[in-house]
């Protein structure tokens, strides 16, 4: 007598499946115990195994079955926790609103050392970590250096964040030490609770290495591994310790980029997001997250407060932080307008440079006033947001410019190697000798980059010398030259000690650095941005300059003398005008004026349909498809909804993909969020039939348009 087919837990499976699959709620499969949602396992899925997430026990008794009738889960990762109710709400707000699967969502958000990774692997890796910590020095019982002493401004604003239980904007000025007011509201929270954690952010990988020794060195009592860092520099391997070391809630303070706000932290109490206007919270690409708007989102689901801090912040959080306080979505703002030791901002000089010959790389006031700064043992940083020698190759005789074969961009001129880069497929090619569509020999590079600025100022500096009578020292930072890892650190490093009197950079060097001894700081050619198409542009440009020009006078005793120069073609321009005050509050407040007018963000809310094909056409004739459907969809559920037209984007082919958008816009974020709702389910299986498109994807408030 054969003995009746076991009985099989029927559990739902998050798994790494497109929105369009038509699974987004996941895949069903068995085991013999009920597992606790969060719980990662290994799943077949096809011919291949992949991670999934339980995300519930399906108890309904039409669920339960037997082994024959479900597929059974390949293994469970026992030795990780499971992932915790706060995280599984993070991943479903998530997909909802940025219309993706849950199992893109929560592939995205867990590291890919995980991926592929056994039970019995992940046993070996715990305890590896586990026998670091014991054999790590014990948290030493010495006394920890004393913090420096706080100014009136930043004990208020300690004050205010701390009885804050809800998402609170800390502006303030460049130099007015809001780092220092982190570390006061973090300590004072890690020492209330001993299982505490807290999770900071920041935007890009360049901005970790200093903030993350400075953690170290504040809370080193806590042990060697209280502090870890979560961003893409790391090996899989670390990224996936450091991980699991947060998730055991050894970690108590995590520092991360974008994807840290998914870390799952068992007893996060704090989130931080230093830097919050900065357009790389964005995710460019798989689920289009904003990972400051997600902190903000986190910390409203599990009742934790929130600092966003800027000396420029988002127009979106400034305008959330004028809100009444008993509106929804209302931030607390706290000011923290003075730079420490009461230091002025720097004095801003403005360059005409219709003024100077066609093609001046360095004007001779700005020179002039660069040699006095060097004389006097200070430092000069030259901000050109461009990097290679020149922005494109041109032929005087035909017009030939080097353009991408694959992109709609030029090709850079890169001299240090004698090629041509396109900075956006990755494309090369040899610097011609000649034109190649007329044999003309004389080719030009039009423009200026990092690399020309730098060669220029080796050669025009050779006969300036320091106090010291040493020759003046040149150091350039931008993508170029610290692609290898760690090389970014060493040069700033190196800038800090004074081993270089000039830094040339792009926008890299204008975030977040203690330069003390930079006493002038000059943006060279900076016009690009005031008439983009982008409505945003303005916006981040007046931050860029703003932050550069806080890097200038952080040293109180020499700050009053501290200069902040600009070469500019239209002097008289506004936004230059009103960065003159260095008052971002009244910019800010008049661009808010001039977007309500019009009804721009944050006063409508957008989502761009994006569609890529191998021929421009077929992109754009799906779009026109979808935007006849949307505006039916539209106007079937009477919603209070604008359908532009399909366009390219504004880099309309990339690497042989063309590319093509349709702008969505409402007042109401909950009826744009009702409209692509109901676009999922009448709209998008349309979609599945057009072979001709390679891919299409809402990017839900897009930053870029």
């Amino acid at each position: 007598m054969s003995l009746p087919p076991s009985p099989v837990i029927a559990h739902q499976i998050w798994v790494d499946l497109p929105a369009h699959a038509g699974l987004e709620m996941g895949l069903t499969y068995g085991h013999h115990q009920a597992l606790s949602p969060g719980q990662l396992v290994q799943v077949p899925l096809g011919s291949r195994q992949t991670l999934g997430v339980v995300s519930q026990v399906l108890t309904d008794p039409a669920a339960t079955s037997t082994w024959g009738e479900l597929k059974a889960m390949t293994e469970v990762l026992h030795h990780c926790p499971p992932l915790g109710q706060a995280w599984l709400d993070l991943v479903r707000f998530a997909a909802r609103y940025y219309q993706r699967s849950l199992g893109e969502v929560a592939a995205m958000a867990l590291p890919s050392g995980l991926k592929k990774t056994s039970d019995a692997q992940l046993a070996k890796r715990m305890a590896a970590i586990q026998k670091r910590i014991a054999q790590a020095a014990p948290a030493t019982s010495a006394p920890t250096p004393m913090p420096p002493e706080l100014s009136d401004e930043q004990a208020q604003a300690v004050r205010a964040l701390s009885s804050h239980a809800g998402t609170s904007l800390l502006f303030g000025a460049t130099g007015s030490g809001k780092t220092e007011v982190y570390l006061r509201l973090m300590a004072s929270i890690l020492s209330l609770d001993s299982n505490s954690q807290i999770l900071v952010m920041v935007p890009e990988i360049n901005l970790t290495p200093q903030l993350e020794e400075r953690l170290r060195a504040r809370f080193h009592n806590l042990g060697p591994h209280a502090v870890v860092s979560l961003h893409s520099g790391l090996t899989p391997a670390q990224r996936l310790n450091h991980w699991l070391m947060a998730h055991r809630g050894i970690a108590r303070v995590v520092l991360g980029t974008r994807l840290s706000v998914f870390t799952p932290l068992p007893h996060l109490k704090l989130l931080v997001v230093d830097e919050e206007h900065d357009p790389s919270f964005k995710q460019s690409d798989g689920p289009r997250h904003s990972a400051r708007d997600l902190a903000v989102m986190r910390g409203h689901l599990q009742n934790l407060p929130v600092v966003l801090g800027s000396a420029t912040p988002s127009l979106e959080s400034w305008h959330n932080s004028a809100r009444p306080a008993n509106e929804p979505g209302a931030y607390q703002r706290v000011l923290m307008p003075q730079r420490q030791g009461n230091a002025p901002m720097p004095t801003l000089r403005l360059v005409d440079m219709n003024r100077h010959p066609r093609n001046t790389l360095l004007s001779k006031p700005l020179e002039l006033a660069m040699q006095a700064r060097i004389a006097q043992g200070e430092q000069v940083l030259l901000l050109l947001n461009r990097r290679g020698y020149a922005p494109v190759l041109f032929c005087s005789q035909c017009q030939w410019t080097s353009d991408c074969p694959h992109c709609s961009a030029h090709q850079v001129v890169h001299k240090s190697d004698g090629r041509l880069h396109c900075h956006h497929c990755g494309a090369q090619a040899r610097w011609p000798a000649s034109c190649p569509n007329c044999n003309h020999p004389d080719l030009l590079p039009l423009g200026q980059g990092t690399e020309q600025l730098e060669e220029a100022l080796i050669e025009r500096l050779s006969g300036w010398t320091r106090p010291d009578g040493q020759s003046v020292r040149i150091m350039r930072i931008d993508a170029d030259v610290t692609r290898h890892r760690g090389a970014l650190n060493e040069r700033l490093e190196a800038f800090h000690e004074g081993h270089a009197d000039v830094l040339i950079g792009t926008q890299m060097i204008a975030k977040g650095h203690d330069f003390q001894r930079v006493g002038l700081v000059a943006a060279l050619n900076p016009d690009g941005a005031l008439f983009s198409s982008d409505f945003r542009a303005p916006e981040r440009l007046f931050a860029l300059l703003l932050q550069t020009a806080g890097r200038a006078g952080r040293d109180p005793l020499q700050s009053s003398a501290s200069e902040m120069w600009i070469q500019t073609h239209h002097p008289e321009h506004g936004l230059y005008q009103a960065l003159r005050q260095f008052d971002y509050a009244q910019f800010a407040n008049d661009e808010l004026q001039a977007r309500a007018q019009v009804g721009l963000p944050p006063f409508s809310h957008q989502a761009l349909l994006r569609a890529e094909a191998r021929q421009a056409e077929q992109a754009l004739g799906l779009l026109s498809a979808q935007h006849q459907a949307c505006l039916e969809l539209v106007q079937t559920h009477d919603l209070p909804i604008t359908v532009n037209l399909p366009v390219p984007m504004s880099l309309s082919k990339l690497a042989n993909v063309h590319r093509a958008q349709l702008l969505i816009e409402s007042p109401s974020r909950p009826a744009l969020q009702k409209f692509l709702r109901l676009w999922q389910v009448e709209n998008a299986p349309q979609l599945k039939r057009q072979h001709r498109v390679l891919r299409w994807a809402w990017d839900v408030d897009p930053a870029h348009i």
